[in-house]
């Protein structure tokens, strides 16, 4: 954008979805977005997709609500191949839509509605934890932590020592740069309520990948008490 400006090209964000084959909505991204890089605006449904944002009782959430994605329309696929217990609990009756066989896909993804009626990306629902009491949503710490200059990338999962669930982030630096454990830390306590800081930070050169390049999270190595 610096080189060429935002319009000629023009970057589009599309959030996609294998079972709705595949993409589910666009996002023509502007220079001002890259000013919130905490922020992923996936705006509005194509053309022949509905998006619905639903709380855990099927009922449409208000504008800046929190809710999980739900799609219909014509890229709803019919399921998953011999696998009918995962289809239904995927796959559900439209309420919205009057046309018979309609469906929804419930993606487990979490979203709200701005007031612009464009959509704002919240991450998975099955990375939202309970710790102690505390509801927490993962990927907060992560966009933190992704604001460190010299951070590549961050994932933050739980691990479990003595019977107690805690926090984990595990970090990949930029190239030529190194991190330090104590600064991450402190920019959580900094910015973070004290439930939400990292009880280990393991620095790796990369992360773990599965055949089909995304992130193994069963091959992350166990925090040593040294972390």
């Amino acid at each position: 954008m610096e080189r060429y400006g935002d319009s000629q090209p023009l970057l589009v964000n599309m959030y996609g979805i294998t079972e709705t084959t595949v993409h589910s909505t666009y996002r023509a991204m502007r220079r001002e977005d890259l000013e919130s890089a905490s922020v992923s605006p996936i705006g509005r449904p194509l053309a022949d997709l509905t998006i619905h944002l639903l709380d855990s009782r099927l009922k449409p959430v208000p504008i800046g609500v929190q809710g999980e994605i739900y799609v219909g329309g014509d890229g709803v696929t019919r399921g998953y191949l011999n696998r009918p217990e995962l289809t239904d609990q995927r796959f559900i009756a439209d309420p919205f839509e009057p046309t018979p066989g309609a469906r929804l896909y419930k993606s487990g993804d979490l979203a709200r509605w701005r007031s612009d009626g464009e959509l704002e990306y919240l991450g998975r629902g099955d990375h939202q934890v309970k710790i102690r009491g505390f509801r927490i949503e993962l990927g907060e710490i992560e966009a933190l932590l992704n604001q460190h200059p010299g951070l590549a990338a961050s994932l933050v999962t739980v691990f479990h020592t003595d019977g107690d669930a805690r926090l984990a982030a595990y970090v990949v630096a930029k190239p030529g740069e190194s991190v330090s454990v104590d600064a991450l830390r402190d920019l959580c306590r900094q910015c973070l309520p004290q439930y939400m800081v990292p009880a280990a930070f393991v620095v790796l050169d990369s992360f773990p990948l599965t055949p089909s390049g995304k992130i193994d999270r069963r091959a992350l190595p166990a925090p040593g008490a040294e972390r």
